[in-house]
């Protein structure tokens, strides 16, 4: 079942989704495949410390973050990425490395790598392991005001 407050929030906005369900599957990759959809379509969310301060990076599956340009982007002093000892408890209603990029939902700021910008929608984790959400990209963006950015 999807993180109710996903599912609540985007009903209570009267956004349409699609959900995807996929068989088990652990990295973003893999997912990607085991949901029959192309690496650049799928959104992974990383969460990663920015000067000290917890945020969430959103990015393409089939891509790494290059924290020289994000370190750039943002003017930080240091990015690095937080551990799930860190973040576990900031998202009690999902499974630990499968929370949606809704970081509005969760006191966090968020930043999208510009090439996801390009997409006309965006498939995330829905706050569990086996099913995705899928968005149009222009319903993402109204609902949770990213920075965009070029980190990839």
């Amino acid at each position: 079942m999807p993180s109710k407050k996903l599912k609540d929030f985007l009903d209570s906005k009267k956004v349409k989704y699609v959900k995807i369900e996929h068989s088990p599957a652990y990295t973003a990759q893999e997912i990607a495949q085991s949901a029959h959809i192309p690496g650049k379509e799928l959104a992974k969310t990383v969460i990663v410390n920015i000067d000290g301060k917890m945020s969430m990076a959103v990015l393409s599956a089939n891509f790494p973050i290059d924290f020289d340009y994000f370190r750039k982007e943002t003017g930080a002093k240091k990015i690095e990425l937080a551990s799930e000892e860190q973040f576990k408890d900031k998202f009690p209603d999902c499974e630990i490395g499968f929370m949606p990029p809704f970081g509005n939902l969760y006191g966090m700021d968020v930043y999208v790598d510009k090439k996801l910008t390009r997409d006309k929608n965006i498939v995330f984790n829905a706050g569990v392991h086996l099913e995705l959400f899928k968005i149009s990209y222009q319903d993402f963006e109204k609902l949770v005001k990213p920075k965009i950015i070029r980190f990839t």
